[in-house]
């Protein structure tokens, strides 16, 4: 029995080929929106855990306050309060896992006829652990090299590519305002930063040896930043108000003052950029599946009017022994059918857009289509294909056999 009025629904569909197909079209569109959309939200979560994960856990970063002079104030960053003994001093506090005083510019960097501008990071050997950030040709160099100044570097994957063209860097020198930096490694690659800067553009080189080499007399003694990784998430709020509090103490601010200084919490603004991005993914897929819905409305009509065009179909059945049952049946069949063969349609539409917009992009934009996202779409369109086909399939159930059989 199921299967005859499975054959008489696809009879009926194939009798009006084109008004099936425009039935199915939303559906197609909208299960195709949906995992495009979908695709999309899942690729830049993805994109920002990368680089969540790249940053290290745990960390946070003490910067100079602001300085104002004749009135002009300059932003965080500004002042140049921030020295060696500071950074030594919070290494000590409880809770405190690495610090890594830091020193960053950009210079020009030179090896034979090649050169490219990137970011130099001074720092001490606590800085790869920090950073979780691995060596994966040659060795670091370690707190002796960072005491006595030696001029060594280590590169990142950006800098091996646009400086040295298939050589190997490792024993090669460079000069960076014209000192010269043995290569003593390569760093792995840890790709795009939350702001968007290719971490892997980077040398990074003993805090000492840019202190006395690279930074004017001026400057000689201060620091960039300092970054600390507490020994868990949950001794975080411990370190905060033990740099905040020995900070104040060692720049002798007064109670009531002002901070010269400021601690960002990157975990925190970590987890809320995650957060964003999340709802953002959410807010992709629920404007899409406004198509599905769409797509539904369409369903309902075309079956409204099948429901009318086959009255008196309707009636001769009844007539010859059709029960309401069968009758609801038969067309909440062709609803159905619509409604899946539109969906999985739409799954090779929705899959196919995803390829296309990742090769236009060139790899800027991932685009990740998950099979969570294709059931899920799926899913909501069937259901939303059977509800919207129940009410032409109990309309034409309800429909009196005499009454069906006189409609003209």
């Amino acid at each position: 029995m199921f299967f005859t009025m499975m054959r008489e629904a696809l009879s009926a569909m194939y009798a009006n080929r084109l008004r099936s197909f425009l039935t199915m079209l939303g559906m197609i569109i909208g299960v195709g929106a949906v995992i495009l959309m979908l695709a999309i939200g899942n690729g830049v979560q993805k994109q920002v855990a990368d680089s969540i994960a790249s940053m290290g856990s745990n960390l946070f970063i003490v910067m100079p306050g602001a300085t104002s002079a004749n009135g002009v104030r300059t932003g965080f960053g500004g002042a140049q309060n921030l020295n060696l003994a500071d950074a030594r001093a919070i290494a000590e506090l409880s809770g405190v896992k690495y610090m890594a005083p830091m020193v960053q510019m950009n210079q020009q960097v030179v090896y034979g006829t090649n050169n490219w501008n990137t970011q130099i990071i001074g720092t001490n050997a606590d800085y790869l652990s920090l950073r979780d950030w691995g060596v994966v040709e040659g060795y670091a160099f370690d707190d002796n090299e960072m005491r006595t100044g030696a001029q060594v570097a280590l590169v990142g994957k950006q800098i091996v590519e646009n400086l040295f063209a298939g050589q190997d860097p490792i024993g090669q020198t460079i000069r960076i305002r014209n000192n010269p930096f043995e290569v003593i490694g390569v760093l792995s690659s840890k790709g795009q930063s939350l702001d968007g800067r290719d971490q892997d553009d980077t040398i990074v080189i003993p805090l000492v040896t840019a202190q006395r080499r690279l930074q004017g007399s001026r400057f000689r003694d201060t620091l960039r930043m300092i970054m600390i990784q507490a020994e868990s998430e949950s001794a975080m709020p411990r370190v905060e108000s033990g740099i905040k509090n020995l900070l104040r103490e060692r720049h002798r601010i007064g109670e009531g003052q002002d901070d010269d200084f400021t601690v960002q919490n990157l975990t925190a603004l970590a987890n809320t950029a995650a957060e964003t991005t999340a709802v953002m993914s959410m807010m992709l897929g629920a404007i899409a599946s406004i198509s599905l819905l769409v797509g539904g409305i369409g369903i309902m009509n075309i079956m409204l009017v099948s429901v009318t065009e086959r009255t008196r179909e309707i009636g001769i059945r009844m007539a010859i022994g059709a029960r309401p049952n069968d009758i609801r049946l038969q067309f909440l069949l062709e609803a159905v059918i619509i409604s899946v063969a539109g969906c999985l349609l739409g799954v090779l539409l929705g899959v196919g857009g995803a390829v296309i917009v990742a090769k236009v992009s060139a790899g800027k934009l991932l685009v990740l289509v998950t099979m969570s996202s294709i059931v899920l779409a799926f899913s909501v369109a069937t259901v939303i294909g059977i509800f919207f086909g129940f009410y032409p399939a109990n309309k034409a159930a309800q429909l009196k056999p005499i009454e069906a059989l006189r409609y003209q």
